[in-house]
């Protein structure tokens, strides 16, 4: 007889790690009032594995984790029990959301957006692995797919009955990198469908035998695996409001510019240890510049170029693609914190950015300085910094959220000065992502 299988209901933290406390499937009804209880100071566990000193909570504090059910994910992967996840929220013992819920943060930036421009957020997150194989195949060629079979078939299979609507499979330039776009969904469930997505590759991997990481770059002479977020402004009727690749609307362009205006801060969130700092350089199709560009994969923003075949209308294609996150971030904070960074430029009317057309490198400086009105930081330690000193980005996340973030990734600087060696150090992420 087959043990009943367990659910596990989850959170995903601050160094992007899903953890939660598991209970059985058919009791899963039981605990969507209450949860399960959860620790405070749960939130400042390094990637590592222990608990950052210093850090805001101690030993002290109960909290209780509640399912969310439309983020459930139950897929058969042929094993004796499925895979059976559910994302939720932290809450007081009261009920009250607790201020430093990482999904919550993202479910409050997108209420703001919502009530002060009318807007929603439709976002998808394209995401990067590799799965080493002892077989050589070049870039994005059969033999690179085949060699992955029958993975990437069941992953595929899989993504699909848990509702992520995968649009294809490719086998990508860097060695034994593979990149799997899904459809964007609206509000906070395109970052559930992140994080469901990489549990599933994870999970499959596993039950192959197979070694897999979504670490930002496994060596630094190595192809880097990004997570580009698209993101589309739409009313409260589901019409886009973004404009045309060529000529943003208003909203869409104070948005462009706002993210471009707080680039520096946003890394921290976005792009959220060492190792992204040694792929966020230019040459490496990341982000070699923070500008807002046509096309081009080099810039902090891109504006993909709309398909005209079979006369399908550009508008409805408009959107922004952020290349300048990995799969070390936490999609909650790294959306929500894009959504903040947007809103402030609506707020404050930014005018469209200039739109780059031509490759950064045949800039000269004042052609560059039109482009790029800001740096962004070479490190993670220059990043934090600049999310502390930003007046208003600093703001973007409570207290206590913030000084939490903060702890955990002024911790992972310390690690990586300590390896003060760029390989040791992205070894060591490829490992644990």
């Amino acid at each position: 007889m087959l043990p009943e299988p367990l659910c596990l209901i989850a959170t995903c933290d601050l160094v992007a790690v899903v953890r939660g406390r598991a209970v059985p499937a058919s009791q899963l009804a039981s605990h969507l009032a209450t949860g399960v209880g959860w620790v405070p100071a749960n939130l400042s566990l390094s990637p590592f594995g222990g608990i950052v000193n210093p850090n805001p909570f101690g030993s002290l504090g109960d909290l209780r984790l509640l399912p969310d059910l439309s983020s459930r994910c139950h897929v058969e992967l042929g094993d004796s029990t499925p895979l059976d996840l559910v994302l939720g929220d932290l809450h007081e013992l009261d009920g009250t959301p607790w201020v430093a819920c990482p999904r919550t943060f993202l479910r409050n930036a997108l209420a703001d957006l919502e009530r002060e421009a009318g807007l929603l957020m439709q976002s998808s997150f394209e995401q990067e692995f590799q799965m080493p194989t002892d077989v050589r195949a070049a870039p994005f060629s059969l033999p690179s797919l085949r060699k992955l079979e029958p993975f990437a078939s069941k992953l595929f299979a899989a993504l699909a009955a848990a509702g992520l609507e995968p649009e294809c499979f490719a086998p990508e330039y860097a060695a034994d990198q593979y990149e799997i776009p899904i459809a964007p969904a609206i509000g906070v469930a395109a970052a559930d469908r992140a994080i469901v997505l990489r549990e599933l590759v994870r999970e499959l991997a596993r039950s192959e035998n197979r070694a897999i990481t979504f670490t930002p770059i496994t060596h630094p002479d190595g192809g880097g695996n990004g997570t580009h977020i698209h993101l589309s402004l739409i009313d409260a009727t589901g019409q886009p409001q973004m404009g045309t690749p060529t000529e943003l609307s208003k909203l869409a362009g104070a948005f462009a510019a706002g993210v471009l205006r707080h680039a520096p801060a946003l890394v921290a969130l976005t792009a959220p240890t060492p190792a992204s700092f040694v792929r966020l350089q230019p040459h490496r199709w990341s982000t070699g510049i923070a500008c807002l560009a046509d096309g081009n994969r080099e810039a902090m923003l891109r504006l993909p170029t709309p398909i005209s075949i079979g006369g399908r209308p550009a508008e409805p294609q408009t959107r922004l693609e952020y290349r300048a996150a990995d799969a070390t971030a936490c999609p909650y904070l790294a959306l929500g914190a894009i959504v903040h960074a947007g809103l402030a430029g609506i707020r404050d009317e930014l005018l469209t950015p200039a739109i780059l057309h031509v490759e950064a490198d045949v800039l000269d400086d004042a052609e560059r300085s039109q482009f790029e009105a800001t740096k962004l930081p070479t490190s993670l330690g220059e990043a934090l910094d600049a999310l502390e000193t930003d007046p208003i980005a600093r703001h973007w996340l409570p207290p206590l959220l913030l000084e939490a973030y903060l702890g955990v990734k002024r911790f992972e600087v310390a690690e990586a000065d300590r390896d003060a060696d760029a390989v040791a150090t992205c070894a060591r992420y490829a490992a644990h992502y």
